[in-house]
C-alpha cells in the first residue's frame, strides 16, 4: 500500500515544483499567472514557496544555476533550448530541495518574533495557515520544527487558531505553563508572573512545570469550551467558567465587565493606552462595574463610572481622575 504524503509534505512538494518550473522555463507569463493562483489557493502555500526559496539560495549549485552556468557537463543544448548539462544540473539541486522540503528540514529555523505596541493589535498568519491575534503591548516568538509548533509566549495576549496538525502539536509556552492544543481556539495572557488560558474551541491541555522549562509536568488541566486557567507561578491554579463573547470581546475593540471591581477594570482599560485612569481613593476600588466599553476611549468609560456610582470626575493633563463628590481638588 502506497501511503499518500500528509498535507505539509505535499504542500512542500508543490512549492519545489513550482520552484523547479521558474528556474526551467523562467517566469513567463503564464508561469507567473500559476504561481500567483497557487499562492493564493491556501495560506500555506506562500510559507513553503518562501521557505523553499531560503533553501534554494543555499543549496549546491544553485548560484552556478542561477547565473546561467552549467556544472560538471558540456553544453548540448537540448530541442528546448536548455542545455543538458544544466538540465542534470537542475534535476539534483531539485532533488536536494524536495529532500529538505519534506523530510522536516523546511520546519527549522531561527524562531520569529512578533510584537505589539500599547495600543495597538495586529495578526499574524503562520506557514501553516495557524492564526495568531496579538492584543495590546505583546510580545512572543514562534518556531516550527519537524515534530512540534512552539511559542514562547514573553508577555502580553494573543489569540491562536490553529490549524490541525496531530502530528506536530502546538505548544504555547508562558512562564512555567505549556498550553498543548491540536485544531483548536483558545487565548493565552501572561502578565508578570500570572497567566490564563481560555479555551474557545476545541481542546487543551495546561501543564505546570516546577520551573520555566521542567523535565516533567507536576499538574496537567484539561480544558473544555468557555473555560479559563488562572494561576501564578507559586499559586494554586483555578477554572472557572467564562463566556467566549468577553473572552473575545477585544478582538473587536472592547471590553466586557460583569461585576468587575473598579480597581480591576481600571487596570484593564489602562493597558490599552490612552489618557490613564485613576482612582483618587483606594476605597472606591471595591465598587463594581459591568458593561461593555471601548478599549480606545477612557473618558467615555469613566464618565459612565462616575454617573453610575456618583463620583466626580477630574480631567488635568492627560490623566483622568475618578473621586468622591466634594473631594478636595488635588494639586
Amino acid at each position: 500500500m502506497v501511503s499518500r504524503p500528509g498535507p505539509s509534505e505535499r504542500t512542500a512538494a508543490e512549492a519545489a515544483a513550482w520552484l523547479a518550473r521558474l528556474e526551467s522555463t523562467g517566469r513567463t507569463e503564464a508561469t507567473e499567472a500559476g504561481l500567483r493562483a497557487w499562492l493564493d489557493a491556501d495560506a500555506s502555500h506562500r510559507g513553503a514557496f518562501e521557505k523553499a526559496m531560503d533553501l534554494w539560495a543555499i543549496l549546491p549549485g544553485a548560484a552556478a544555476l542561477r547565473d546561467g552556468r552549467d556544472i560538471g557537463a558540456e553544453p548540448l543544448p537540448d530541442n528546448r533550448g536548455m542545455t543538458r548539462g544544466r538540465a542534470r544540473s537542475l534535476a539534483l539541486a531539485l532533488s536536494f530541495l524536495i529532500v529538505a522540503l519534506v523530510s522536516g528540514w523546511w520546519f527549522t529555523g531561527q524562531p520569529t518574533g512578533y510584537a505589539t505596541a500599547v495600543g495597538e493589535q495586529k495578526v499574524a498568519t503562520l506557514e501553516d495557515g495557524t492564526r495568531i491575534a496579538l492584543n495590546t503591548d505583546t510580545h512572543l516568538s514562534v518556531r516550527y520544527e519537524e515534530r512540534a509548533r512552539n511559542v514562547v509566549m514573553e508577555d502580553g495576549e494573543a489569540m491562536f487558531e490553529v490549524a490541525r496538525n496531530p502530528a506536530r502539536p502546538f505548544v504555547v509556552k508562558a512562564g512555567n505553563k505549556s498550553v498543548t492544543a491540536i485544531g483548536t481556539s483558545f487565548i493565552v495572557r501572561k502578565t508578570g508572573n500570572a497567566v490564563t488560558v481560555t479555551l474557545i474551541s476545541g481542546k487543551v491541555r495546561v501543564d505546570t512545570y516546577s520551573s520555566p522549562v521542567g523535565a516533567r509536568p507536576v499538574q496537567s488541566t484539561l480544558l473544555a469550551p468557555g473555560e479559563r486557567f488562572a494561576a501564578a507561578v507559586d499559586a494554586a491554579a483555578m477554572v472557572t467558567p467564562v463566556s467566549s463573547e468577553a473572552a473575545t470581546a477585544w478582538r473587536r475593540g472592547q471590553v466586557m465587565f460583569n461585576d468587575t471591581p473598579l480597581s480591576a477594570a481600571v487596570a484593564e482599560l489602562n493597558r490599552y493606552g490612552g489618557p490613564q485612569v485613576d482612582i483618587a481613593d483606594p476605597r472606591l476600588g471595591a465598587l463594581t462595574v459591568s458593561g461593555v466599553f471601548a478599549t480606545n476611549d477612557t473618558a467615555e468609560f469613566a464618565d459612565a463610572v462616575a454617573a453610575l456610582h456618583g463620583l466626580n470626575v477630574d480631567r488635568d493633563a492627560g490623566r483622568i481622575s475618578l473621586e468622591r463628590q466634594g473631594a478636595a481638588p488635588r494639586e
